[in-house]
């Protein structure tokens, strides 16, 4: 079984990490699905949205929960049966989860890939980032955001959040590894710790309130 990374952020916070590299029967085994989850599996088109999905049940399963302990709610915001918090995300290869005991937490995984560069625009003010000469650093840079903005939506929970209007990343330096966010709602202003860290080409960032 792939578990690619554990992260203990504190006593009360672990972010999990598995790289998608078996069958999906091997995904599937010893795992119990609600009648509505394998309903979601079996309408998937995609061989790797399937596999995302049963990884996601190992990682839970890692830490003794079972599918019918990951409950959503009208919003499509994933809660734990025993009210700790969690966030999950899957992208190509690789899936993840954060839980915590005590703190809303938000994930997100990204492959790095050229195409953020075309949407930028829509997520950040991107003249903010033009004086970052090459072209992987700004790629890198730019997909950490949207990590970052990714994350801070999930924690929010509500579709009427806003990339470019309401979410607001402070600027960092990759040696950091960690940054500043903020919810800027309804004359409102939460602030978050964030992490993130990158390998084999993807990025992971994760918050906490």
């Amino acid at each position: 079984m792939p578990l690619y990374k554990t992260i203990q952020v504190n006593e009360n916070i672990t972010v999990l990490i598995w790289k998608i590299e078996e069958s999906l029967d091997e995904l599937s085994r010893d795992i119990i699905l609600t009648p509505s989850s394998q309903e979601r599996v079996d309408g998937m088109k995609s061989d790797l949205h399937q596999k995302g999905f049963m990884s996601i049940r190992q990682l839970l399963a890692l830490k003794g929960y079972e599918d019918k302990d990951l409950i959503y709610d009208e919003y499509g915001k994933p809660h734990l049966a025993d009210n700790k918090s969690i966030s999950i995300t899957h992208s190509y290869t690789f899936s993840a989860i954060i839980i915590s005991d005590n703190k809303t937490v938000g994930i997100d995984i990204e492959k790095q890939r050229d195409k953020i560069l075309t949407i930028a625009h829509k997520f950040t003010p991107i003249k903010e980032y033009k004086t970052i000469a090459n072209h992987n650093a700004l790629v890198g840079k730019l997909t950490i955001v949207w990590g970052a903005k990714e994350s801070l939506y999930k924690i929010f929970g509500k579709k009427k959040l806003r990339f470019l209007q309401h979410i607001y990343i402070e600027d960092f330096m990759f040696d950091d590894a960690k940054t500043t966010g903020e919810i800027r709602y309804d004359g409102n202003i939460e602030s978050y710790n964030i992490s993130f860290l990158e390998f084999e080409g993807f990025t992971c960032v994760y918050a906490l309130n």
